[in-house]
């Protein structure tokens, strides 16, 4: 499934902390086809950075203030350079949305079924553990929404 090559390929990609991947309720299965909708939550790695400023216009002071070293666009740039995922159908500043047929014909039957593949990539963000929504670092984690 391209979900899971899409899983692979994302945690391989530099500035990628936590992937997160969940069913949506749109998937569905008939017998001449089967849909399926995942939606996959990324989060980006941070750094620190040291940034000197004025407390009432007056004190100098220094703060660290986290910043991420990835967004959607660059992540839209990295998946676009691997060939086996290539650019997205669809994307904006928020989302990145790909859509996949594939006609799968199983060995054991003459008439096979079409497989459509909808992933939607969005920007998760961080709990309060310091992981997405119960997502692992370095792993992805599924789950199963009904």
């Amino acid at each position: 499934m391209f979900t899971q090559l899409l899983a692979e390929r994302i945690q391989r990609v530099e500035g990628v902390a936590l992937v997160r991947i969940e069913d949506a309720p749109s998937s569905r299965s008939d017998a001449d086809y089967n849909f399926v909708s995942n939606e996959v939550y990324v989060v980006f790695a941070t750094r620190r950075r040291r940034v000197r400023a004025r407390k009432f216009g007056i004190l100098p002071v220094t703060r660290e203030i986290e910043e991420k070293t990835m967004t959607v666009g660059d992540l839209e740039a990295a998946l676009t350079a691997i060939p086996d995922v290539g650019p997205p159908d669809y994307a904006d500043e928020g989302l990145l949305q790909y859509l996949r047929t594939e006609r799968v014909i199983p060995a054991y039957q003459t008439r096979g079924y079409k497989l459509v593949e909808l992933v939607r990539i969005y920007e998760g963000a961080v709990g309060v553990a310091g992981h997405a929504a119960g997502a692992l670092p370095n792993d992805v984690s599924t789950s199963r929404r009904h």
